[in-house]
């Protein structure tokens, strides 16, 4: 398999799931602003959308979206744990994380990263980010370890990488101290610092 990749965006939480599957793969950085990976392709040609993640199957077989690259890499190893099974309440559950992540707390970052956003954009942006990290720390608010529970899953990195974007843009965790130590937790592991050393990040 093949990840196409950008150092530190969403596309990191697909590269932790590869290495905590312990599955081949290799990496193309690409430049998000001319939308050319570092072997010189256009990217465009490998996902319309011209956004990572991206990660090529096989020749000819590419998946895009973040929640649907890590559950289809979860799936392929059902015994690992990172993802319930499929038509389960959990699996359900799990999803519900994965959307409010994709869809609320990444587009509330949006008009802090977009040099055409608006002044208002960027000065609601922070409220806007506080509401969804809200929305987390209650789910962590039991002691839970982990967003599912006592168990690991995709979940967990996916809220590290965009979580990790708190303290770039000044926000940080001081107003959501479970969610800080659930960053802090997700951060120790070997998948994940193998990944921001491959990026780096480390």
């Amino acid at each position: 398999m093949k990840l196409y990749y950008s150092p530190g965006a969403c596309s990191l939480s697909p590269h932790i799931v590869l290495r905590e599957l312990g599955l081949p793969f290799n990496l193309v950085r690409v430049d998000l602003k001319t939308k050319v990976t570092e072997t010189g392709a256009d990217f465009r040609a490998i996902n319309p959308k011209g956004y990572v993640p991206a990660l090529e199957i096989k020749s000819g077989v590419v998946l895009t979206e973040g929640p649907a690259v890590i559950q289809y890499l979860a799936d392929q190893n059902p015994k690992s744990n990172l993802a319930p099974a499929a038509g389960t309440i959990e699996r359900a559950r799990l999803q519900e994380h994965l959307n409010v992540i994709s869809a609320e707390l990444h587009k509330a970052f949006g008009p802090l990263f977009h040099a055409d956003a608006s002044a208002a954009e960027k000065a609601g942006a922070p409220a806007a980010i506080g509401r969804q990290l809200d929305v987390f720390e209650a789910a962590l608010a039991d002691g839970r370890p982990y967003l599912l529970g006592q168990d690991y899953s995709i979940a967990d990195p996916y809220l590290f990488v965009i979580g990790g974007w708190v303290k770039p843009t000044g926000i940080g965790y001081d107003k959501w101290p479970k969610l800080g130590e659930h960053w802090s937790r997700i951060a120790k592991r070997d998948a994940v610092r193998a990944a921001l050393r491959a990026e780096g990040l480390a």
